[in-house]
């Protein structure tokens, strides 16, 4: 099928339990889907379990970019750069409207920190096969002050600019789930696994329990292969399969704000320096500026981490200093989000340093677990998980074709679907945000708000308000409001088709207005007198 609607629970949930599927993935992130998706085109049976709603973790809490992580060639970790970089032509391939170019821009101090800048892009591009159109330029000190006027450029010598690509995480996991789903894959969110069922030595299935409001549901969820790909939760699912199992993750917390676009009006992504050797970026998007990420190392995993004061004052505090702008105040963040990186612990390494390789093992009781890793390179890590999968089954299954089939959306070119709809008298703005969306069937949804909730529901899996506004439209962190505004219109699409009565529906909008204002409340505390490298340094 080419959509998923989650609303029939209890049919869905017995579904889970009425065979022996070939592999069950646990955790509904990019990383999870990925899974489904390669097992399920490459022939296997296949349920995918997520606790909360998909990509509610990591996987729609990224910087939204696919990019080929240049900072690594300064640790010496080609192998990863390399895998980084000819990823992205891979996603780009697969889903060109959730892969968008953007240009990035580095300001240098010198000839030399020019020169040393483009010897790294040089061997960065053929790492990973970039192709010549796409090769890095450079730009003199009087390029910079005309194309890149809001950087203040007293004390550079110029700047590099080479092309990434800039994504909708939550969106590319759900393309992904969507895409399992439609090649025969069991997708069910809001089902959280409580219980491994082990006979012998190994673990033969997952007691699944069902999490959506009012129900209490519970099934019993075998498999031949269970796969752990549950994020920032790694270790709790580990677990439950050997109660003794010693941690393996080091979580690391990283914060993005959001600021109107005219008050850091800059025209392509910039990366500043930070501090303490960390650079951020800064991102247009449509009409907002986001700008992340920190790297603190956190304690157990939770779903909404803080978004702290002197998170925000550490991000400003860098803008302020670089751009040219009066200074932006954190009264005029529009929205923020704080997302965990489930880092695979390097005992005396500071968060910065860990490696972002993933790592695959498997566990006493023949669990495959997945962990660390890149969503740039996402589809790789599911192809080596599912490798494990098919050769722990012990049959022959179809070679993986994830890196040439394309996902949901991916159908048309960017180019057509941007000239239907400015035939159709969309707005340039509106046209690259729906493109961004929902790629090929973005002309189909030009109806505004309730069109889209109600898509969500009908096509997307969403079961909540939340799941709409943040994860399926991203209105919750990129509306000028904060998405305030597309609450109301949204919850009264959604709840005939989810038979909310008015008291639910209330209940939808409070719960979304108290989430903005929790990720918000920084803005009332005072400033911190603690650096923050020092900060990180303690945590």
């Amino acid at each position: 099928m080419d959509f998923l609607d989650t609303r029939d629970r209890a049919a869905l949930l017995a579904s889970l339990g009425e065979q022996t599927f070939d592999v069950a993935v646990i955790g509904g992130g990019v990383t999870g889907a990925g899974v489904a998706r390669d097992a399920a085109m490459r022939g296997l049976t296949v349920a995918l379990v997520e606790a909360q709603d998909f990509a509610s973790g990591t996987s729609s809490r990224s910087t939204k970019l696919i990019h080929g992580g240049l900072r690594y060639l300064a640790q010496g970790d080609l192998a990863l750069v390399r895998e980084a970089a000819s990823e992205r032509k891979a996603v780009h391939a697969i889903a060109p409207h959730l892969a968008v170019e953007t240009p990035v821009v580095i300001g240098a101090h010198s000839i030399g920190e020019i020169a040393k800048l483009r010897a790294g892009l040089w061997l960065y591009e053929r790492l990973g096969g970039v192709p010549p159109e796409h090769a890095h330029r450079q730009w003199s000190k009087r390029d910079l002050a005309e194309r890149e006027p809001t950087l203040r450029s007293d004390g550079l010598a110029g700047a590099v600019v080479y092309p990434e690509f800039m994504t909708n995480d939550a969106r590319l996991t759900l393309a992904n789930v969507v895409d399992a789903a439609r090649h025969g894959a069991v997708v069910a969110n809001y089902a959280r696994v409580e219980r491994f069922v082990v006979e012998g030595d190994r673990a033969v299935a997952v007691e699944v329990a069902e999490q959506a409001p009012g129900r209490g549901d519970r099934v019993r969820l075998s498999a031949r292969v269970i796969v752990n790909a549950a994020g920032p939760w790694v270790d709790q699912v580990r677990a439950l399969e050997a109660i003794d199992a010693t941690p393996r993750l080091a979580l690391s917390r990283g914060i993005h704000v959001v600021v109107a676009r005219d008050r850091a009006p800059v025209q392509a992504t910039l990366i500043l320096p930070a501090g303490g050797g960390r650079t951020i970026f800064v991102i247009p998007k449509g009409t907002a500026t986001y700008i992340g990420t920190t790297d603190m190392f956190y304690g157990a995993p939770e779903t909404w981490p803080p978004v702290t004061a002197e998170d925000v004052d550490y991000l400003l505090g860098a803008v302020n200093a670089q751009l040219n702008i009066e200074p932006l105040a954190r009264t005029e963040v529009i929205a923020a989000w704080s997302g965990l990186r489930p880092l695979v612990s390097q005992p005396g390494k500071g968060s910065t340093e860990i490696s972002r390789r993933d790592e695959v093992w498997t566990g006493p009781a023949g669990v495959i677990t997945v962990a660390g890793g890149k969503l740039t390179a996402y589809r790789r890590m599911a192809e080596r998980v599912t490798d494990k999968v098919v050769a722990a089954l012990g049959r022959k299954a179809d070679a993986c074709r994830t890196a040439r089939e394309r996902l949901p959306g991916g159908e048309a070119t960017p180019s057509a679907v941007l000239a239907e709809l400015s035939r159709i008298g969309v707005s340039e703005t509106d046209a690259r945000r729906l493109l961004g969306l929902y790629g090929a069937l973005a002309p189909q949804l030009t109806g505004g708000v309730a069109a889209e909730a109600a898509h969500a529901v009908l096509h997307e899996g969403a079961l909540t308000l939340e799941d709409y506004w943040i994860r399926r439209s991203g209105r919750a962190w990129f509306d000028p409001d904060g998405g305030v505004a597309a609450l109301e219109p949204a919850a009264s699409a959604m709840a005939p088709l989810l038979g909310w009565a008015p008291e639910r529906t209330a209940r939808e909008i409070a719960a979304c207005r108290a989430r903005s204002a929790s990720d918000l409340a920084f803005a009332d505390g005072a400033s911190s007198s603690v650096p923050y490298e020092m900060a990180a340094q303690s945590s």
